[in-house]
């Protein structure tokens, strides 16, 4: 049966905890999972989370530390002393090691890598430290089984038993030659159905998928799911075998960038969650909250100028159909920015730009076509001169072929520049839409009103 946080299980845990009942906590908790001793840790105060990690064993605790909140996490790790963050990252893949101690104060940092006994556990992460961040070499775990080409099958199992003590999950068994450069991988049914005396370079299996330490973690992603891999290994430049990637820190990758993107469009700059501080919370959306004003402030600067021109007491009507004008240019513009920002992000956005802008053009010609034509039979309803109801439907089309212009190219702009596109799917497109729809309305009514 599937483990369920309830408030009588938490508040007997904490009342556990305030009597300093390691035994009876100890048998409360003992069959239940790390993901599950994770979801009580974030559900408790720093200093009773703390006391049960203490208390538990680090084997358990470790995965624990991985599952839950970053935040909570810090909390915790403050409380805990270099020998004893030592001790749980020794338990911990490398990966997911370096991981921790890159979280840590500079300071802690050494402390705590001096408390590690394991020095072959030091240098793998020291060494995963180094690696540019993002890049295949910061998120690839150390721990593997790889066997050489000129071992027999014999040989090969017992050498897969050794190393597997080492490894959480074998995903994979690659094939290595005597410098260590990856040759290819190894099937287990193969293994199992050689003769004892056979050479594993005549059954193993050249064909590989692999990265590179400096390949983008966005490529490692694209690539693992378009040959839906459960693990990718990862080479250095002169094709060694150094590490391997698996899909739960894939998974775990997708996941923030998602987290990430969502944010970046609803105008949340920075990375915040509804726990943070007023202050953090509002240097976050604060910036395109401004950014909103300002362009408000530009629609109001240009009503105000054709306002004075006359329009305002020959056309009212005019102004009546502004937000209407700036709503539909703001949608649109977000319809076809979040479209082409997923499609980047899933790697699907090819060809030529130009095709690409042609193509949204002729999908919003339509798109504005029936629109416009249902505007212009609902003015011509309500009894509005036949050039207002055109200057109104014209306006609504033009409006939504050049913001989904806008909407398509900005994200493709900002990708070639190297800055996320999802920030093109927020207040930024639906700011410089609003403005440009109500520029665009007023441009056209002037032209075909003559005011």
């Amino acid at each position: 049966m599937q483990f369920q946080l309830t408030k009588d299980f938490l508040q007997q845990v904490e009342e556990l905890i305030s009597k300093k009942d390691g035994k009876g906590l100890k048998t409360l908790l003992h069959n239940l999972h790390f993901a599950d001793i994770a979801e009580i840790l974030e559900d408790l105060k720093p200093d009773d989370a703390t006391y049960l990690i203490k208390l538990l064993e680090s084997d358990i605790t470790s995965e624990a530390l991985m599952e839950v909140d970053e935040d909570v996490r810090e909390k915790i790790l403050e409380k805990l002393s270099p020998k004893e963050i030592a001790k749980e990252i020794e338990e911990m893949d490398t990966d997911d090691a370096a991981d921790v101690v890159a979280e840590l104060d500079e300071h802690i940092q050494k402390e705590v890598i001096k408390k590690i006994e394991d020095k072959d556990h030091v240098e793998d992460i020291v060494e995963l430290l180094n690696y540019p961040e993002d890049s295949a070499g910061s998120f690839m775990a150390k721990e593997l089984v790889k066997v050489k080409d000129t071992w027999t099958v014999a040989g090969c199992v017992r050498e897969m038993r050794r190393q597997a003590k080492n490894v959480t999950r074998v995903h994979s068994v690659y094939v290595v030659d005597k410098e260590g450069k990856l040759l290819g991988r190894l099937s287990l049914k193969d293994l199992l159905t050689a003769d004892e005396k056979a050479k594993i370079k005549d059954i193993y299996i050249p064909k590989v998928d692999y990265v590179t330490v400096y390949t983008d973690i966005e490529e490692v992603a694209r690539i693992m799911q378009k040959y839906d891999l459960g693990a990718i290994p990862v080479v250095d430049e002169n094709g060694v075998l150094v590490g391997r990637i698996t899909i739960d820190d894939i998974v775990d990758y997708i996941k923030e960038e998602a987290e990430k993107d969502y944010q970046l469009a609803a105008g949340i700059t920075d990375d915040v969650e509804a726990d943070d501080t007023i202050w953090e919370l509002m240097r976050a959306r604060l910036p395109w909250l401004f950014l909103g004003l300002l362009g408000s402030l530009c629609s109001v600067y240009i009503l105000k100028s054709f306002g004075n021109g006359g329009a305002l007491s020959a056309y009212p009507q005019l102004f009546f159909f502004t937000p209407l004008i700036a709503a539909v240019a703001g949608n649109v513009g977000v319809q076809s920015s979040a479209i082409i920002v997923q499609g980047l992000a899933n790697g699907t956005v090819r060809g030529s730009v130009i095709k690409r802008l042609l193509k949204e053009v002729g999908l919003n010609l339509v798109n504005g076509l029936f629109l416009g034509s249902i505007v212009l039979l609902f003015n011509i309803f309500l009894g509005y001169a036949i050039l207002v109801s055109l200057s109104i439907a014209i306006s609504m089309l033009a409006v939504i072929i050049i913001a989904s212009l806008i909407g398509t190219f900005v994200p493709l702009f900002l990708e070639k520049k190297g800055i996320d596109p999802a920030i093109a799917t927020g207040p930024f497109i639906t700011t410089s839409n609003d403005i440009l729809g109500v520029l665009i309305f007023f441009t056209i009514a002037q032209l075909i009103l003559g005011f």
